[in-house]
């Protein structure tokens, strides 16, 4: 599919976009919110419907070698039509888990439009502490193939899409590149990707980023605290001193216990970014130029242009995460409809024909969702 450089708010869209022309539809920010931080900030407060999807929770061993689960929240199409819809894998960004806003509301969008969803929480979150011993991080792609391979050896599942979020869209972009065009892959679709690690980190810790970095500094420190709680003979809390920033975090407590040298060996390890040409199923990557701590450096750019398969779509507002755009119903939270879009549209044998492709589904999904 071709490349979209960039989605101009209430402007034609660029010629190279003209393939993705069905399913994209230009992003205009919501009234008072075209700065980025308002978007970011209000994006999780912003009501939503209530979620009244019948739920199967099930926990997922993704590492023999030491136990580890994740916990999955599941949501079937009807058994004889099970196998043959696409499932798609949601995976939420940091401290973020199956139960963040974001991810029941692209949950609510996909089953109803006739996919199987099965919402990941990564490694101890979503109350999993206890599941394994490890701590999570962004290098964790694994995880996301296992649980692609428990669900498709278990219910003979013939299509999956990976969906993430910022470090959760690191995590599918960089399994798409390690396993290329193996089956059930069919597509992966992100929204501001945490690609390049090390560029995100130093930007949380911008002047005017502080209060991100404190708020996930927080969260992270409480969960290493409960680790070493649960498994005090692999933790121990008081020896990590003061942690300043998200990059003393990583270089003080997720590499000495991930198996990394140091910060800079862990972003660069743990980074999509490595892996990105050899994507070889179509992947969309949303992001927003005022993102306040997502970057990308322009090696890693010129990758995402040069791969075919990767559709790059670019507005100039959206914050991180948010889109909340000025459409009433469906279009209010503009990336979880265009996500459901392109799904159906490069996944066509395997949603119902009863759910339309083109504008149409606006409509079908507001109807049924209410978002």
């Amino acid at each position: 599919m071709a490349v979209t450089p960039q989605i101009p708010e209430a402007e034609a869209r660029s010629d190279d976009s003209v393939e993705a022309s069905a399913w994209l539809r230009s992003f205009v920010p919501r009234r008072g919110l075209s700065n980025g931080h308002l978007q970011t900030i209000v994006g999780n407060f912003l009501p939503r419907p209530v979620f009244a999807i019948s739920t199967a929770a099930e926990e997922v061993e993704v590492d023999p070698s030491d136990g580890s689960r994740v916990l999955c929240h599941c949501h079937w199409q009807p058994e004889a039509v099970r196998a043959d819809r696409l499932t798609a894998i949601l995976v939420h960004g940091l401290e973020g888990s199956s139960e963040s806003r974001y991810m029941k509301g692209i949950a609510a969008r996909a089953w109803t439009a006739g996919m199987n969803v099965i919402r990941m929480n990564m490694r101890n979150c979503g109350g999993s502490d206890a599941l394994t011993p490890t701590l999570y991080h962004s290098g964790l792609s694994a995880d996301v193939g296992a649980v692609v391979d428990y669900y498709t050896a278990r219910f003979g599942l013939s299509s999956v899409a990976l969906v993430g979020y910022s470090m959760g869209g690191n995590l599918v972009l960089k399994l798409a590149g390690e396993w290329g065009a193996r089956p059930p892959l069919t597509a992966v679709a992100t929204v501001c990707p945490a690609i390049d690690l090390a560029a995100g980190a130093d930007a949380l810790h911008e002047p005017a980023n502080r209060i991100y970095e404190a708020h996930f500094l927080r969260r992270l420190m409480q969960r290493f605290r409960r680790k070493a709680a649960l498994f005090p003979a692999v933790y121990q809390s008081a020896a990590a001193g003061p942690v300043r920033s998200i990059r003393e975090f990583d270089d003080k407590i997720v590499a000495p216990y991930c198996g990394f040298r140091d910060a800079d060996d862990y972003y660069y390890r743990a980074a999509s970014a490595r892996v990105v040409d050899r994507i070889a199923v179509p992947a969309l990557i949303l992001c927003a130029q005022d993102d306040p701590f997502i970057r990308l450096f322009a090696e890693t750019r010129a990758r995402l242009l040069a791969n075919p398969h990767i559709t790059f779509v670019e507005s100039r507002h959206g914050g991180h995460c948010a889109f909340l755009g000025r459409g009433a119903g469906d279009e209010i939270h503009w990336a979880e409809a265009a996500i459901v879009r392109y799904l159906i549209d490069v996944a066509a044998g395997a949603v119902p024909r009863a759910v339309p492709r083109t504008g149409r589904l606006n409509a079908t999904i507001e109807t049924a969702s209410g978002t």
